[in-house]
């Protein structure tokens, strides 16, 4: 199977906030699309600004146990309990808000906790990505998108794409019309196995040769 859809009552969606402003325009429209999510589906929102982290620090390779704050243990349980991951960042220098990127650099420390399994754990399971933006032109926002679905792709994740809404001062993406749109029905978008450009590379080779053999 190549997608994760339709929503089945089994979902159960986690929301990480990383934006530096409460209530900013990104979560104005990651919320918009969480309307559009059946009732019975599970959703749990997360703030890094009221649940922060420190600075992540590799100890994966320095013997000892590896210590856990109560941030982390709740971000980390609430991460293996979904099976939708929502990231909304705003576009920051145009990639991933400093919250977001520190709550993905930890994903490297569980990794290698021995027993919980991350990597087998999270794949099959659906990133998805909501942000808001201040330039017009959607393209300066393709380093996010590489960002996450790389990550997406060597988890062997689900990846949905980034759900991209205009908006810098506070509330303005309630007038973005196209976004609000496309907020509407974000989650049922197809989300196929993300895979890295050179895994599509070579995907694309092999269905050119197998056309030709086809066709010989």
């Amino acid at each position: 199977m190549t997608n994760h859809s339709p929503l089945s009552a089994d979902r159960s969606f986690l929301f990480v906030l990383g934006s530096s402003r409460a209530d900013g325009n990104t979560e104005i429209l990651a919320r918009a699309a969480a309307e559009a999510l059946p009732g019975g589906i599970p959703q749990r929102w997360i703030d890094l600004n009221t649940l922060p982290l420190p600075d992540f620090q590799d100890g994966r390779h320095e013997e000892g146990d590896w210590p856990v704050s109560e941030a982390e243990r709740t971000l980390r349980e609430a991460t293996m309990e979904a099976t939708d991951i929502v990231i909304a960042s705003p576009l920051y220098w145009y990639t991933l808000s400093a919250q977001t990127k520190r709550y993905l650099d930890y994903w490297s420390g569980w990794l290698g906790v021995p027993g919980l399994d991350f990597k087998q754990r999270m794949a099959g399971r659906t990133l998805w990505a909501v942000a808001a933006m201040a330039d017009d032109d959607e393209a300066v926002a393709d380093g996010m998108a590489t960002t996450l679905n790389n990550t997406a792709a060597y988890l062997r994740m689900r990846f949905g794409g980034v759900l991209l809404g205009n908006g810098s001062r506070p509330g303005q993406v309630r007038g973005d019309e196209r976004a609000l749109i496309r907020a509407k029905t974000y989650f049922e978008s197809a989300t196929p196995r993300a895979r890295f450009p050179h895994e599509k590379q070579t995907g694309l080779a092999e269905r050119a040769a197998e056309t030709v053999g086809a066709t010989a």
